[in-house]
């Protein structure tokens, strides 16, 4: 195995715990920088992970000859900017989710990896978790019969318990993250559903502001018909009262059912015999099963955990939920 020589562009509250110390801490992978925009804030962070290098500049750091691979961090906004440098330069990406602003971008990104000859991975992590690996092993080895329909609620007030809450609240700014609290949270929602169910035939859904507390959109629901005939049904709303919160996702079939929060780590699982409640530990980094994928993917070990052809279709349906009213 070659190492895996990682720079991080953005260095904030994802990569705190959630998945920045994978990292160094996954075999064959090191971090030789990092980047923020505050300088200050990028000394302290590599200071504190004991990381040699870090810098204020996103191409400073693509430039740095020591680096192999990038890992982007950053708000959505800047993505496609930093992974198209990145692959120009000769390095392999990993990048988070969502991998771009919508899926017109996430298609020219596409376009730049084939042209490239590199390696890009997306940050839909839950792939590589056991609770989701567990849930797939039931669909597919017929636990619940032939799944016929799917419902997912996520309510939240308009302060998400869900989401980290930073200063520039990036989150609600369209132009920097593509829409609102739905665009940072639903990507990983539909890539689940990707990921379980395979490609999609038909997606619709509608948006709007029901609250008009800041400029996007806070109530979203959205259909998708997949190729094997799952009907998926799903809502989003960021204007309830915090006491009526949830995060549910109900998985039905011809012999049972599947129930389980996309954020949190409880499965109930019932058919014709068997019953059980199930707790996962997504341990001290959640993002780290899905880092030791992609460092072996970028080995040429393992196939791609999450291509931007995965990609553009959760953009396709994440555009086709909130372009239309």
């Amino acid at each position: 195995m070659s190492t895996i020589n990682w720079g991080i562009i953005g260095c904030g509250d994802v990569t705190e715990v959630k998945s920045g110390p994978a990292f160094y801490k996954v075999a064959g992978s090191k971090v030789i920088a990092v980047m923020r925009r505050n300088a200050a804030k990028a000394a302290d962070f590599a200071k504190r992970h004991n990381i040699g290098k870090w810098y204020d500049d996103g191409s400073k750091l693509i430039n740095d000859t020591e680096i192999n691979a990038i890992y982007i961090a950053t708000p959505p906004s800047s993505h496609i900017t930093y992974a198209i440098e990145s692959l120009q330069k000769g390095h392999n990406v990993y990048v988070e989710k969502p991998v771009t602003l919508n899926a017109a971008e996430a298609k020219q990104l596409a376009e730049t990896v084939k042209q490239s000859g590199k390696k890009l991975s997306v940050a839909h992590y839950r792939r590589a978790m056991n609770m989701f690996l567990y849930i797939k092993e039931l669909i597919d080895n017929g636990s619940i019969g032939e799944v016929r329909t799917v419902q997912m609620r996520l309510l939240q007030s308009a302060v998400p318990e869900l989401v980290t809450h930073v200063e520039d609240a990036w989150r609600i700014q369209p132009e920097l993250s593509g829409g609102g609290y739905f665009h940072d949270i639903a990507p990983h929602q539909i890539d689940i559903m990707l990921f379980l169910f395979g490609e999609a035939k038909y997606f619709s859904g509608l948006s709007l502001n029901q609250s008009n507390t800041n400029k996007v959109d806070d109530h979203v629901s959205g259909t998708i018909l997949f190729k094997n005939g799952v009907v998926f049904d799903g809502v989003w709303s960021f204007n309830v009262a915090a006491a009526e919160a949830i995060d549910q996702c109900e998985i039905i079939g011809t012999k049972g059912k599947i129930v389980f929060p996309v954020f949190g780590n409880k499965v109930y699982f019932k058919n014709e015999q068997d019953e059980q409640n199930l707790t996962f530990d997504p341990g001290a980094h959640i993002a780290e099963p899905m880092v030791k994928q992609v460092v072996a993917y970028f080995n040429g070990e393992q196939k791609n955990p999450c291509s931007i052809e995965d990609a553009i279709q959760s953009m396709e349906i994440i555009d086709a939920f909130t372009q239309h009213r």
